[in-house]
């Protein structure tokens, strides 16, 4: 296996394939744009601890408790300086603007990635406007979530590492672990093969001790922090989210192996025949993509088999799978994917001795893949901003959240001071501002002791369920929760209705048959 250094695109990329990255780029920012921000629920907790911190009151959710309910305390830090830079809390709009830029260089960068492989400049633009249009990269840069940085820092990273920039890489690498955890499986997978292609390659033989000391030097301030201010390295959320959520076997590969049979949202147009077809297609394309580059680009190889190393590590973890859990492996996929019909195509072509047709050729395809991707666009969604958005980008439950926050907020005057319990946490808690009781336990670690629950606590089809014990010995003043979660639980506690009346529900079709707001009973009395 050759260590070949990829051409240098500076002297040899032709002056087109800049326009390809410049309009790549563009398309990029305009598909985030258009849609406005569409906030997922998460997000609302890293923005609350966010503004905690612009107000002064420190890297904090509920103001009297130092617990790390954020997965990504970096885009927490950047969203927070973004905050007190321009004096505005618009959280998500920040968000999208930051999101829109990453996604942009990370397209770029992909684009390069595959240029520098292939020399094909064709190739090059399709990966850059399949990531510019994927569903599922727009849908959780305009909610707001950490992806779209978290995958910029792995790209420029094997960016960087084939380049041999190894310093730029270390410090992409640290980046991307203070942005999500789980990141450490490619940061592992690439750490191994510098460390195998210098050991290989030196004489004498030597460790890449440079670029391993800027990796720990840029995580030694965020750990050694984090253990002196919240008692933990590790958000409090993995932990809860394990405990609480109810998951079935094997549900988190079946998950895992649609997605990867899907990449480009084949389904939506084909049905279960793209589901089908691309289980096998998909998988053997990657396959010869990742043999091509072992042969010939080797340092790409521990990027292009992240995927399958990601896919297996969290078949065995079986988490609950949350959608954004599906996005990291992506670009690495779609690069393994095309340089699969290169390796195929370029065989072909070379057996049949018609070269010419392969620019023709990777066009069809590239379209083929890029209406796939817009066919799970809509034009007008049914909720939300009236622009072009992905179909997944739904958040009518966050839209419904908000309005609850804010009711409690204007209309019954919570404080900081007021205890209000909630399932889902994020923008009940960012648009109410009132102390949160995570019934989850992603910022209250101490409900924890509540998990796990008793089963026939659960609706039909439901993944949780609110342990009623929670709420009797805490006793909040309101609560915020959906239907599915109380039905066969507080729902007929005698104790709970006793203390509690309904007094707004939100009808839905989701999550059981509406969202509904408790007040203690005493509360009203008084009032």
């Amino acid at each position: 296996m050759s260590d070949q250094v990829m051409p240098q695109h500076q002297s040899t990329m032709p002056r087109f394939m800049w326009w390809v990255l410049v309009v790549v780029m563009l398309l990029t920012l305009a598909a985030r744009v258009i849609p406005e921000p569409r906030t997922i629920d998460d997000a609302f907790i890293t923005f609350r601890y966010s503004r905690n911190i612009v107000d002064g009151n420190g890297f904090v959710y509920n103001l009297d408790s130092r617990t790390l309910g954020t997965t990504t305390p970096l885009y927490t830090l950047l969203m927070a300086s973004i905050s007190f830079v321009t004096g505005s809390k618009n959280f998500p709009w920040f968000a999208l603007i930051t999101n829109a830029i990453a996604d942009a260089i990370t397209a770029a960068l992909l684009a390069l990635l595959l240029y520098r492989a292939t020399q094909q400049i064709t190739l090059a633009a399709i990966i850059g406007v399949l990531w510019a249009l994927s569903p599922m990269s727009v849908t959780f840069a305009i909610g707001g979530m950490e992806t779209s940085v978290g995958l910029l820092w792995a790209v420029a990273a094997m960016y960087a590492y084939v380049t041999r920039r190894e310093r730029a890489m270390a410090v992409c690498a640290a980046l991307a672990i203070l942005t999500r955890i789980d990141t450490i499986i490619w940061v592992g997978l690439l750490f191994l093969h510098q460390l195998y292609t210098h050991w290989r390659a030196s004489q004498p033989k030597r460790l890449p001790w440079q670029s391993w000391l800027i990796f720990g030097a840029i995580l030694l301030p965020w750990y050694a922090f984090s253990w002196t201010y919240f008692g933990t390295f590790l958000s409090r959320s993995l932990s809860a989210k394990t405990v609480a959520y109810v998951v079935g076997d094997f549900q988190a590969v079946t998950r895992l192996i649609q997605h990867i049979a899907t990449p480009f949202f084949d389904s939506d147009a084909l049905g279960v025949w793209g589901i089908r077809i691309g289980l096998f297609l998909y998988p053997a394309l990657s396959g010869a993509g990742t043999l091509y580059a072992a042969k010939n680009h080797p340092r790409l190889v521990p990027y292009l088999i992240y995927p399958w190393f990601y896919v297996t590590i969290f078949s065995l973890m079986n988490p609950l799978i949350f959608r954004w859990y599906l996005a990291p492996i992506l670009p690495a996929y779609f690069l393994a994917i095309l340089l699969g019909v290169w390796a195929l195509g370029s065989a072909l072509a070379e057996q049949f001795k018609r070269p010419q047709v392969l620019p023709v050729a990777f066009a069809i395809i590239g379209v083929i893949l890029i209406l796939f991707s817009l066919n799970a666009w809509a034009l007008e969604p049914d909720h939300g901003p009236d622009r072009p958005a992905p179909e997944m980008a739904w958040h009518e439950i966050e839209l419904n959240y908000r309005r609850m926050g804010e009711k409690l907020r204007d209309e019954y005057g919570v404080t900081e001071d007021t205890l209000v319990a909630a399932g889902d946490i994020g923008a009940v808690g960012f648009f109410s501002r009132a102390r949160i009781l995570d019934t989850v336990g992603l910022v209250t670690p101490e409900i924890s002791e509540y998990y796990p629950f008793d089963k026939s606590l659960l609706a039909q089809d439901a993944n949780y369920a609110v342990p009623p014990a929670i709420i009797h010995d805490y006793q909040p003043d309101y609560i915020v929760l959906m239907e599915h979660f109380v039905r066969h639980g507080l729902a007929v506690d005698p104790e709970f209705n006793a203390r509690y009346a309904e007094i707004w529900v939100i009808p839905t079709d989701y999550y059981g048959t509406g969202m509904i707001l408790y007040q203690r009973r005493d509360l009203a009395a008084a009032d």
